[in-house]
């Protein structure tokens, strides 16, 4: 697998976040080629595409779906909206990588992984075992004591790193999203457009996973960054089980959860559209 590249430009205004994507750095920011098949790399039946941009404060992704039945039910906070329809975003450090997923109601579901061989060493920076407390976010990244998950891979996948934790307590500090339905959410006629999805990720809340890089990113800076898409209804009205995922590029793999396989996003200084 080759992984995508992709150029952050700096937003050339302020970004609104409604879901609407109408400011002009939207228009001007590139967009990803359409999203595929995320086992053998093959065309998705809808048309989906991200684009980023950064300021000083904000990571941004606008999303953009393709979807004739714009649709969803989960509406507490960190319910498992992977297993109907979603958009995703997987940002990875060396050690950790985190997690977000949103539904059409604006339903968010995020987990910060920790690699198991990582957190033996004293992940991050040293830190002894048995203090494990991270000042910017007041919290313990403590197994024993928050709601974890522990994932070696996904869909018969293992990964050779092995096994990782997952963090479900742990929320990104100052998270921002909206969600905006081109149609009639959950109308069941099959007339909807699609939908397009507004996220803004605070840099500080990138500090475990920057390891060491600046923040805001230096131009020229490259993080791992992975955007997919799951889809719970098939070509023809069928209820896939699992769902069908696309990503920005062919993982060959039933799983999200490899970052060595996300794309290279580079940030430049440079202002989208100058």
């Amino acid at each position: 697998m080759t992984p995508a590249r992709y150029t952050c430009y700096r937003a050339a205004g302020p970004i609104c976040i409604d879901g609407k994507l109408d400011e002009p750095s939207w228009r001007m920011a590139p967009r990803s080629n359409a999203f595929v098949d995320i086992v053998t790399g093959e065309p998705a039946w809808f048309d989906t595409r991200v684009a980023l941009l950064w300021d000083d404060e904000y990571l941004y992704f606008g999303f953009w779906a393709e979807e004739t039945d714009v649709w969803g039910t989960l509406t507490a906070r960190d319910s498992r909206v992977y297993e109907e329809n979603d958009l995703e975003v997987f940002i990875a450090g060396k050690d950790a990588y985190y997690e977000f997923e949103i539904n059409a109601l604006n339903t968010v579901y995020e987990v910060f992984w920790i690699w198991k061989d990582a957190w033996f060493r004293g992940w991050p920076g040293g830190l002894s075992h048995t203090d494990r407390q991270f000042s910017h976010t007041n919290r313990w990244f403590d197994p024993a004591a928050q709601r974890t998950m522990t994932l070696d891979g996904v869909g018969g996948h293992v990964h050779p790193r092995g096994e990782r934790w997952g963090f479900l307590d742990w929320d990104f500090p100052g998270l921002r999203t909206a969600v905006h339905v081109d149609g009639a959410l959950n109308s069941r006629t099959k007339t909807d457009r699609g939908w397009t999805a507004a996220l803004a990720f605070p840099w500080r809340g990138l500090e475990l996973l920057a390891g060491g890089r600046a923040l805001p990113p230096r131009d020229g800076d490259v993080w791992r960054i992975d955007c997919s898409r799951f889809e719970k209804i098939g070509r023809n009205g069928e209820t896939l089980d699992p769902c069908a995922g696309w990503t920005w590029n062919r993982h060959g793999h039933y799983d999200s959860h490899i970052p060595e396989v996300f794309p290279y996003v580079t940030f430049s200084e440079k202002i989208c559209g100058a």
